[in-house]
């Protein structure tokens, strides 16, 4: 980087953040953080105004998901970065790599009674994040700032936080010192690789798993990422399931593939018959199988993962393999022990799965899988989609198989309400030119509908999909299920409609299932976003 004169720190952290590739900024300004917002115009950083810190964080995560790389936003001093903890702790449960800079206090000690003024704000943030530190000078703050994305370039996703006191924001700083090369882990253990080749060399039914993390395989060269997949598939003629997150890295086409089903209890016996379970970029979390034990037999389960976290937690694995899915795969398949070989994994006997547990998940959500099945035949194959915690979405994730990975974002750890509509504008800011859509509930919209208005100020393609049952649907149904009558689960909607038009958005509600394709497609050429309004009533 090209020294300059002193200026202040604010605005050399807009230019250095610059120079680390950073394009876009989501957040809110203050008079605390106006610092930071000194410098981002010179630097030709595009700045998002969101109506909600909560909006920002989320913006921030959408937009990494959708780049494979990292999100950044400005938060103010206190209630403005207790409002982002929501997100934090969204993009921490899903290894999202999102950096806030936050502004605080200079003194909190002997000073009492100040403008946002709260005890522990470094304290509060280390709640939600990797880590949370405050840089008292210039250049902590830039060790800060490039250890954070050392971190992610590293194999450690979780979200960062950076605070930095207005007086230090204000006082003139030279500018950041040259960035260093980012390291990369990643690359597995050559014993590593001959052990599961020797044990795939026996095996009559081994099988893949693919979880989120395996997805980085096609983020930086997807023919290159397909190809390996393919060769894969077909040298070990595996079946294979993948979690939610998972979803596309199998080819739909692929016959011996159980798809995102993990979480039918059925699932555990098909996976006990496997004599190797290879576990690829997912930590086998309880939302990912929803049960204790994933099923395997003893010894069976080899776990691969660019997270300590991921490899130490206690899920039965008898081998722990510290790579990335790319570098594991490609030196899988470069070894020259790696021989072909043909299972014993019938075809008929996994679409007759599929086709079970598809009706389990009918049964268990009435009126939702026709209206999907209109959905995505209607939805192009380059399509983004966020979705937040609504039946539409959870018996979706189950049955919609998809053509591209890292193309369906849901919040599964955390689990938060509220998150699809902000993350679903970062990652149309991310993909302009491409579609990009949000699934949402009619309860959780309800959370963050304010940032409707930052995507029409945005003037960003964004089909917003309400499914509308007028209550809580699965909260009534755990309820029922618990034998407790189902309590505070009904709720007054407003008119979505007419509040996306007062917003400025576009809306529609097609009344029957034929009329979901052309709403769809008017959505993607407008100029604004629109509200899709979805009900039970297109079934019955």
């Amino acid at each position: 980087m090209k020294r300059t004169p002193s200026r202040p720190l604010g605005a050399q952290i807009s230019h250095m953040l610059k120079h680390r590739g950073v394009d876009v900024i989501f957040g809110i300004p203050g008079v605390h953080n106006q610092e930071m917002y000194r410098g981002i115009e010179e630097a030709g950083i595009t700045h998002v105004l969101a109506r909600h810190e909560q909006g920002a964080g989320f913006m921030a995560d959408g937009y990494a998901r959708a780049t494979g790389g990292f999100g950044v936003c400005y938060l103010i001093t206190g209630p403005g970065m207790l409002n982002a903890l929501t997100p934090l702790g969204q993009a921490y449960s899903d290894n999202v790599s999102v950096l806030a800079l936050c502004s605080c206090l200079d003194n909190v000690v002997q000073r009492k009674g100040q403008l946002h003024q709260m005890k522990d704000q470094e304290g509060a943030a280390r709640t939600v994040c990797d880590w949370s530190e405050t840089a008292r000078d210039a250049q902590t703050a830039y060790g800060l700032v490039d250890r954070a994305l050392q971190d992610f370039a590293r194999g450690d996703p979780r979200p960062k936080a950076v605070h930095v006191p207005i007086e230090v924001l204000g006082a003139q700083a030279t500018a950041a010192p040259e960035a260093s090369a980012r390291g990369h882990v990643g690359f597995p253990d050559d014993a590593d690789i001959a052990k599961v080749l020797a044990r795939l060399s026996t095996a009559k039914k081994p099988m893949f798993i693919f979880g989120g993390g395996a997805t980085a395989l096609t983020q930086v060269d997807p023919t290159l990422g397909k190809r390996q997949i393919d060769v894969l598939l077909d040298r070990f003629t595996p079946a294979t399931f993948c979690t939610f997150a998972g979803r596309g890295i199998v080819p739909q086409e692929y016959d011996l593939h159980f798809g995102p089903f993990m979480t039918r209890p059925e699932s555990a016996d098909v996976i006990a018959q496997a004599d190797v379970v290879i576990a690829i970029g997912t930590q086998l979390a309880e939302v990912d199988i929803w049960r204790d034990h994933l099923g395997h037999s003893d010894g069976a389960l080899i776990v691969v993962n660019t997270s300590d976290e991921a490899l130490t937690t206690p899920v039965g694995a008898s081998l722990a393999i510290k790579a990335d899915a790319a570098h594991f795969i490609k030196d899988l398949l470069a070894h020259p022990h790696c021989q072909p070989i043909k299972s014993d994994w019938r075809a008929d006997d996994v679409a007759q799965a599929r086709k079970r547990w598809r009706a389990e998940v009918n049964a268990e959500f009435p009126n939702v899988l026709p209206v999907m099945d209109a959905l995505r035949a209607a939805m192009p194959d380059d399509a983004m989609i966020y979705s937040d915690m609504t039946q539409f979405a959870y018996a979706s994730k189950e049955c919609w198989d998809m053509p591209h990975p890292n193309h369906w974002h849901h919040p599964s750890g955390f689990g938060t309400l509220g998150y699809a509509l902000p993350a679903s504008i970062g990652g149309a800011v991310a993909r302009r030119g491409l579609p990009t859509v949000c699934i949402h509930g009619d309860y959780g919209i309800q959370y963050t509908i304010a940032e409707l208005a930052t995507a029409v100020e945005l003037g960003v393609s964004l089909p917003i999909i309400i499914w509308d049952n007028g209550k809580l649907g699965a909260i009534e149904d755990s309820m029922v299920s618990a034998q407790i009558a189902p309590n505070a689960v009904i709720q007054r909607n407003p008119d979505f409609l007419a509040l996306a038009k007062a917003f400025g958005a576009h809306a529609v509600q097609p009344e029957t299932l034929a009329d979901i394709a052309p709403a769809l497609a008017a959505a993607f050429e407008a100029d604004v976003p629109t509200v899709i309004r979805l009900t039970p009533d297109l079934v019955a």
